[in-house]
């Protein structure tokens, strides 16, 4: 499973903006690796820089030098609908006869194609395969008299996720879908204010937490300061894996911190789950917190079986055939001598297609482990996510097409035990009914009707329209 993207905003004036941005993006790193983009205004134009690549490929000194001004916004993308090509790296700058804007976004628009087509019949132009970019021409394109009724208008028109930072010339504008599906928060910087997919940005660039940015609500940032302006839903939808895997663990949604309830989940794990074994071991970095929380609940000392290379699939070199049949190998190095002749506990977040899982048993076992034991700190997923992760189609899912003893057998572990529903929610410890739990259970927050293609857009924008900077 893939992160959705990361974004973030700031209003500061008599601070470096641009660097300030450059940093944050560098904390929300683990939410998109595919490019990394900054759009500045010094109150009369509005520069952009994008490119391929990690925060520190895309950016140098002198790239964030030429981004002059006192408003930036920024993102991290990983691609939920059109291909990560240099044209779709955000933010991006759309405009009319009479509005410009920079927009970043992170989520997915189910109906995006549709309110493409009615507005390309209208004139408006459209120049990469986001769905984001129909986002920015539809709230130039809606009816009212300042930015508050062209976004209230846009949002009334928008079916799907979406967290918005938006620059103007002299505005900063926040944005979160109805159901707050994606995260999004309030910050304080010096004289300035910042908005961000999570607030662990905020502790990087020395920024103080406010409050999340509440589903359904406009932030609007000028020099009056900040105005909100929310419409309640009445049903929040927030994705679950924001807790299980998305969010880094030094994040606060929900008014919790997120580590101590990754440990709940390897708690709760080892109750519903025990076994007798040697060791407990997280594989790293997203299950670290709940194997240690399952050590600790079942009495089995924790150990690091499996190193982690951080940097695996960074490169836009491509791997020979040799290299490349290695696989999770390159991804994970076994510590032999912790784990041979050893009874394993390894606790996950979770199985989506189960292409990675049984290398990471078959690694195990040839570093000697005796027993492999999988706990898994998501339930089951058997419905594909509509709403800004690309996860897969439902036939791609396992649990969608085996049984658990089945998938046992196919990983090739001793045995398998998934964190309950029920479990899950006594981690998280908030109420069920704010949680889009739609990749467990099939009911989604929003009717969807069809499997939609994250390249249903990609049709005419050539790559020579939109360079990678502008």
């Amino acid at each position: 499973m893939h992160e959705s993207c990361g974004v973030f905003g700031v209003y500061a004036p008599g601070i470096n903006v641009a660097q300030t941005t450059f940093f944050a993006l560098f904390a929300l790193q683990h939410r998109g690796q595919e490019s990394a983009g900054i759009a500045v205004t010094d109150g009369h134009e509005i520069k952009i820089h994008t490119r391929m690549g990690l925060v520190s490929q895309a950016f140098t000194e002198t790239d964030l030098a030429l981004l002059k001004g006192y408003i930036a916004i920024g993102h991290n993308r990983y691609s939920t609908t059109g291909s990560s090509r240099p044209m779709n790296a955000q933010p991006i700058i759309v405009q009319s006869e009479e509005l410009t804007i920079a927009i970043a976004h992170n989520g997915n628009i189910i109906n995006s194609k549709m309110l493409r087509d009615e507005l390309q019949v209208r004139g408006y132009d459209f120049h990469t395969s986001t769905d984001s970019e129909a986002i920015a021409n539809l709230i130039l394109a809606s009816p009212g008299q300042n930015w508050q009724e062209k976004i209230e208008h846009a949002m009334s028109r928008l079916q799907g996720a979406y967290s918005l930072v938006i620059l103007t010339k002299d505005k900063l504008i926040g944005v979160r879908d109805p159901f707050g599906v994606r995260p999004l928060c309030l910050g304080a910087i010096d004289s300035g204010w910042c908005i961000a997919s999570e607030s662990c940005a905020l502790d990087h660039i020395g920024a103080r937490f406010i409050r999340e940015i509440e589903p359904g609500e406009i932030i609007i940032v000028d020099n009056q300061g900040v105005k909100s302006f929310k419409k309640e839903n009445g049903k929040k939808a927030i994705c679950i894996f924001e807790y299980i895997y998305f969010a880094r663990p030094d994040s606060i949604i929900q008014g919790k911190l997120l580590y101590p309830t990754r440990e709940a989940m390897g708690r709760i794990l080892s109750e519903e789950y025990p076994v007798d074994a040697d060791f407990v071991m997280g594989v790293p970095d997203s299950a670290t917190a709940a194997g240690i929380g399952y050590a600790n609940a079942s009495g089995i000392p924790y150990c690091e079986g499996l190193l982690k290379n951080r940097y695996v699939g960074r490169t836009f070199i491509e791997p020979d055939q040799r290299i490349r049949e290695l696989g999770v190998q390159l991804k994970f190095n076994p510590l032999s001598c912790t784990i041979a002749g050893k009874r394993l506990v390894v606790v996950d977040d979770s199985i989506v297609r189960g292409t990675t899982t049984p290398h990471v048993v078959s690694l195990l076992r040839k570093a000697g482990a005796a027993e492999v034991h999988l706990r898994i700190c998501a339930p089951p997923i058997r419905y594909p996510c509509f709403f800004g992760v690309d996860m897969a189609t439902r036939w791609e899912l396992i649990a969608a097409r085996k049984t658990i003893p089945e998938i046992t057998e196919y990983l090739g572990a001793d045995s398998l035990g998934y964190l309950s529903l029920d479990g899950l929610i006594r981690a998280v410890d908030l109420p069920r009914d704010i949680f889009c739990l739609a990749c467990f259970t099939g009911i989604y927050p929003i009717p969807v009707q069809i499997e939609m293609d994250k390249l249903a857009l990609e049709a005419l924008p050539r790559e020579d329209i939109v360079g990678a900077d502008h």
